[in-house]
């Protein structure tokens, strides 16, 4: 299968690359970049120039391939305060695509987040891949993907966990968290700490995507989370031990203060289940958990 990947550079686009082509795939990864085209190209893929402002070059892009997986998201936006921003770039990116994809019964595999359904007011229980909010920032994009189902593209949803790990993150959540805490001299956690964030490692969610893409029915909303739930305050204490520096709580109020642009989520409290998942499509998370991948010390390792 001839597959269109955007992101194809990044974090999870840097696994996923890999998996499709050990299955037997071709890939044509989207680069806004010299530095994105040659990782690319060193990957084994084929390069496609562009931007996801690019609309017609996504629109041909997804015309000439047999499916699409769209990873790219402008995380850079959202770091510096413009998420909306950001989300409504994603939003125009996924129609155009579905749009180029309409009535050919080809695959179309997005992502989304799973603390979406924490933000949409699923507390107190696991959420689940059945589990759908009405709309909101992202929320409104994947609901849109969901639909094209009934316009005959195979549409399935990646819900990624906040914290996707493995030695390939270097601009996600935990990264974020440890670098807070080297700045500020402790690790944090609010409260009592007791609220879940799930977790998953990046090779399996790699393997995730390339199941969706090869068989997932239309309109699937998947959940690629080996961790259930991790209390926050585990993570802050493993991010104080590996650093050698105090945890502590914090309040509310100052969370803002410490946290910057991970305050509304490091409140949140977001455990998700991934059994119909792994009913669906045989999936079984075979990585370490995101506590024991921590302990590793990749994370820590100080580039000299």
């Amino acid at each position: 299968m001839r597959v269109f990947v955007t992101g194809a550079s990044g974090h999870i686009g840097s696994a996923v690359i890999p998996e499709l082509l050990q299955a037997g795939h071709e890939v044509v990864g989207l680069a806004r970049s010299d530095e994105a085209a040659a990782t690319i190209e060193a990957a084994g893929a084929a390069v496609q120039r562009g931007t996801l402002d690019d609309l017609d070059v996504l629109r041909q892009a997804a015309q000439d391939a047999d499916g699409a997986i769209h990873l790219a998201f402008k995380h850079d936006w959202m770091r510096t305060g413009d998420f909306g921003g950001a989300v409504a770039a994603d939003f125009e990116a996924v129609r155009v695509i579905g749009d180029a994809l309409a009535g050919s019964g080809r695959p179309f595999v997005t992502t989304s987040g799973t603390l979406m359904l924490a933000l949409g007011g699923i507390s107190g229980r696991a959420g689940t891949e059945q589990d759908v909010i009405a709309g909101g920032p992202r929320v409104d994009a994947e609901n849109h993907v969901i639909s094209l189902a009934e316009q005959d593209v195979r549409t399935s949803v990646v819900r990624l966990p906040p914290s996707v790990h493995s030695d390939l993150d270097h601009h996600g959540f935990v990264p974020s968290l440890i670098g807070i805490a080297r700045d500020k001299g402790y690790a944090a956690y609010v409260d009592d700490g007791a609220n879940r964030w799930p977790a998953g490692h990046t090779l399996d969610a790699a393997r995730l995507y390339r199941l969706a893409l090869e068989s997932a029915p239309g309109g699937s909303r998947l959940h690629a989370v080996g961790d259930e739930g991790i209390p926050f305050r585990e993570i802050a204490e493993t991010i104080g031990s590996m650093l050698e520096v105090p945890v502590r709580s914090i309040t509310a109020e100052d969370s803002d203060d410490y946290f910057g642009f991970l305050s509304r989520f490091a409140v949140l409290d977001g455990a998700v289940s991934s059994a119909l998942t792994r009913t669906l499509l045989g999936w079984e998370p075979s990585h370490p958990g995101l506590i024991d991948d921590m302990r590793e010390g990749h994370y820590f390792a100080v580039a000299v």
